[in-house]
Protein backbone atom coordinates (compact mmCIF):
# COMPACT_ATOMS: atom_id res chain seq x y z
CA UNK A 1 0.00 0.00 0.00
CA UNK A 2 1.06 3.56 -0.74
CA UNK A 3 0.90 6.26 1.04
CA UNK A 4 -0.44 9.53 -0.58
CA UNK A 5 -0.74 13.04 1.30
CA UNK A 6 -3.39 15.38 -0.29
CA UNK A 7 -2.91 18.82 -0.53
CA UNK A 8 -5.50 20.90 0.44
CA UNK A 9 -6.49 21.90 -3.04
CA UNK A 10 -7.74 18.25 -3.73
CA UNK A 11 -10.36 18.34 -0.89
CA UNK A 12 -11.49 21.64 -1.85
CA UNK A 13 -12.35 20.00 -5.30
CA UNK A 14 -14.02 17.08 -3.76
CA UNK A 15 -15.98 18.31 -0.91
CA UNK A 16 -16.48 21.54 -1.89
CA UNK A 17 -18.15 23.82 -4.63
CA UNK A 18 -18.65 23.22 -8.36
CA UNK A 19 -14.88 23.94 -9.89
CA UNK A 20 -13.43 22.96 -13.07
CA UNK A 21 -11.02 20.08 -11.87
CA UNK A 22 -13.65 18.64 -9.44
CA UNK A 23 -14.27 15.34 -11.97
CA UNK A 24 -10.57 15.01 -11.86
CA UNK A 25 -9.89 15.43 -8.52
CA UNK A 26 -12.98 13.48 -7.74
CA UNK A 27 -11.65 10.32 -10.36
CA UNK A 28 -8.29 10.48 -8.93
CA UNK A 29 -9.16 10.09 -5.06
CA UNK A 30 -11.61 7.15 -5.94
CA UNK A 31 -9.06 5.28 -8.00
CA UNK A 32 -5.84 6.09 -5.73
CA UNK A 33 -8.02 4.41 -2.84
CA UNK A 34 -8.25 0.94 -2.93
CA UNK A 35 -4.55 0.63 -3.29
CA UNK A 36 -3.32 3.78 -0.75
CA UNK A 37 -3.45 5.05 2.47
CA UNK A 38 -4.66 8.74 2.22
CA UNK A 39 -2.89 11.38 4.41
CA UNK A 40 -3.70 14.59 6.33
CA UNK A 41 -0.94 17.27 6.98
CA UNK A 42 -1.81 19.62 10.34
CA UNK A 43 -1.18 22.37 7.50
CA UNK A 44 -3.82 21.00 5.11
CA UNK A 45 -6.57 20.62 8.64
CA UNK A 46 -6.15 24.19 9.32
CA UNK A 47 -5.86 25.82 5.79
CA UNK A 48 -9.95 23.24 5.66
CA UNK A 49 -10.82 24.76 8.81
CA UNK A 50 -13.10 27.34 7.11
CA UNK A 51 -14.70 24.84 5.19
CA UNK A 52 -17.28 23.31 7.52
CA UNK A 53 -18.88 24.73 10.52
CA UNK A 54 -17.54 22.63 13.26
CA UNK A 55 -14.13 20.33 13.38
CA UNK A 56 -16.17 17.20 13.76
CA UNK A 57 -18.04 18.30 11.05
CA UNK A 58 -14.88 18.47 8.85
CA UNK A 59 -13.88 15.27 10.40
CA UNK A 60 -16.76 13.27 9.91
CA UNK A 61 -16.62 14.73 6.01
CA UNK A 62 -13.58 13.15 5.09
CA UNK A 63 -13.69 10.08 7.41
CA UNK A 64 -15.02 8.67 4.36
CA UNK A 65 -11.01 8.86 3.18
CA UNK A 66 -10.42 6.78 6.00
CA UNK A 67 -7.12 9.23 6.47
CA UNK A 68 -4.46 8.94 8.73
CA UNK A 69 -3.45 12.44 10.59
CA UNK A 70 0.46 12.84 10.68
CA UNK A 71 2.24 15.30 12.74
CA UNK A 72 4.45 17.15 10.65
CA UNK A 73 8.01 15.96 11.49
CA UNK A 74 10.37 19.15 12.83
CA UNK A 75 12.69 17.74 9.90
CA UNK A 76 10.35 18.89 7.33
CA UNK A 77 9.43 22.08 8.72
CA UNK A 78 13.03 22.89 8.72
CA UNK A 79 13.16 21.86 5.29
CA UNK A 80 10.31 23.75 4.20
CA UNK A 81 11.70 27.25 5.49
CA UNK A 82 14.78 26.32 3.19
CA UNK A 83 12.89 25.83 0.42
CA UNK A 84 10.57 28.98 0.97
CA UNK A 85 13.78 30.94 1.34
CA UNK A 86 15.24 30.01 -1.81
CA UNK A 87 11.50 30.96 -3.65
CA UNK A 88 11.63 34.14 -1.92
CA UNK A 89 15.48 34.79 -2.77
CA UNK A 90 14.64 33.70 -6.45
CA UNK A 91 11.94 36.53 -7.12
CA UNK A 92 9.18 34.73 -5.58
CA UNK A 93 6.02 37.51 -4.97
CA UNK A 94 4.03 35.31 -3.19
CA UNK A 95 4.72 36.09 0.76
CA UNK A 96 1.52 33.54 1.95
CA UNK A 97 3.64 30.67 0.33
CA UNK A 98 4.76 28.89 3.47
CA UNK A 99 1.80 25.95 3.72
CA UNK A 100 2.69 24.73 0.28
CA UNK A 101 6.47 24.52 1.21
CA UNK A 102 5.36 22.78 4.75
CA UNK A 103 3.24 20.28 2.77
CA UNK A 104 5.60 19.56 0.27
CA UNK A 105 8.53 18.76 2.54
CA UNK A 106 6.06 16.88 4.88
CA UNK A 107 5.09 14.55 1.25
CA UNK A 108 8.87 14.40 1.08
CA UNK A 109 10.52 13.63 4.12
CA UNK A 110 8.21 10.95 5.19
CA UNK A 111 8.33 9.26 1.28
CA UNK A 112 4.64 9.91 0.58
CA UNK A 113 3.17 10.65 -2.59
CA UNK A 114 1.60 14.26 -3.04
CA UNK A 115 -1.73 13.96 -4.42
CA UNK A 116 -1.89 17.61 -5.75
CA UNK A 117 -3.20 20.51 -9.09
CA UNK A 118 -0.61 22.78 -7.89
CA UNK A 119 2.46 20.91 -8.99
CA UNK A 120 4.62 23.04 -10.25
CA UNK A 121 6.19 25.03 -7.60
CA UNK A 122 6.23 21.27 -5.47
CA UNK A 123 8.27 20.43 -8.59
CA UNK A 124 10.98 23.04 -8.58
CA UNK A 125 11.85 22.89 -4.89
CA UNK A 126 10.82 19.17 -3.57
CA UNK A 127 12.36 17.19 -7.15
CA UNK A 128 12.91 14.23 -5.68
CA UNK A 129 8.73 14.13 -4.73
CA UNK A 130 6.41 11.56 -6.44
CA UNK A 131 3.58 13.74 -7.66
CA UNK A 132 0.54 12.75 -9.13
CA UNK A 133 -1.60 15.68 -10.38
CA UNK A 134 -3.42 16.36 -13.86
CA UNK A 135 -0.43 17.08 -15.61
CA UNK A 136 1.07 13.26 -14.58
CA UNK A 137 -2.29 11.36 -14.43
CA UNK A 138 -4.49 13.07 -17.09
Amino acid sequence: MTSVLIDTNIIIDVFGPETPLKLWSSDVILALKPDAQFILSPIVWAELAGMMPSEDELALTLSRLNPVREALPFSAAYQAGIAHQRYRRAGGQRERTLPDFLIGAHAEIRRHRLLTRDAARYRTYFPTLDIISPETHP
